[in-house]
């Protein structure tokens, strides 16, 4: 590997570039995960939570061409993110109580499991990214560029949780978030790609609006009957 090589060193800012750029929405979902753990373990969650993501992103980016090919697997992953959106909205209070299931390994399964749906379609711009650079040296630099970008996605997970603790509303915003995506990937699926495009050119905003719609609706209809329930337990 030439480390003098232009062409290396600017694939691997690109991957660095766009994996923070494409991360956002990781970070809401790791920061949610979090907030519902005690203090003591919650950093502990923020960076096992996010230096597992990035290892499982890394294999992901490696396979993601086939992956985007497989017919009805963003349908199963978009029902996986609606009903993640509606848990971790159903776990939140306004007082950021901490529930008697709230265990750092569920936090950190939560935090894996969004992060495999929502990085199908993203891994590509960082094997795009990847791409810049000589075939030789893609596979050690999507580890090392990956690796550089997880402390900006704790530091990022970090200011989301405080910020959730001061303004609660932020936790609603991410699970309508999640619900908006799962829409999209909906509309996306080899398998129903074709007729939306037909018949619905908007399909990506009006499907995206209604699961942002159907996680905040379910989600907080659950979560105002636990917490009747709480007093009649």
């Amino acid at each position: 590997m030439d480390l003098s090589s232009g062409a290396l060193w600017g694939a691997l800012g690109a991957i660095i570039v766009a994996n923070i750029l494409l991360s956002g929405d990781n970070a809401v979902v790791i920061a949610m995960a979090a907030r519902s753990l005690p203090q003591s373990q919650q950093k502990k969650a923020i960076f096992w939570g996010s230096a597992a993501a990035i290892v499982m992103r890394i294999v992901l980016t490696v396979v993601a061409v086939q992956l985007l090919q497989v017919p009805y697997l963003k349908l199963i992953g978009g029902v996986l993110l609606l009903w993640i959106g509606v848990q971790l909205l159903v776990d939140s209070d306004d007082e950021g109580e901490v529930h008697a299931h709230g265990t750092l390994g569920a936090a950190i399964r939560t935090i894996l499991v969004a992060d495999l749906v929502m990085s199908v379609d993203n891994v590509l711009a960082v094997a795009g990214a990847a791409d810049r650079a000589p075939e030789s040296s893609r596979l050690i630099l999507l580890i090392v560029g990956l690796g550089l970008s997880i402390p900006l996605i704790i530091v990022g997970s970090t200011l989301l949780m405080k910020i959730m603790e001061r303004y609660p509303i932020i936790i609603t915003l991410g699970a309508a978030l999640l619900g908006f995506l799962a829409g999209e990937m909906f509309v996306s699926d080899p398998a129903t790609a074709a007729w939306f495009h037909a018949n619905m050119p908007e399909a990506d905003v009006m499907i995206g609006g209604a699961g942002a719609v159907l996680v905040v609706a379910l989600g907080t209809w659950l979560q105002r009957r636990r917490r009747a329930a709480v007093p009649a337990a």
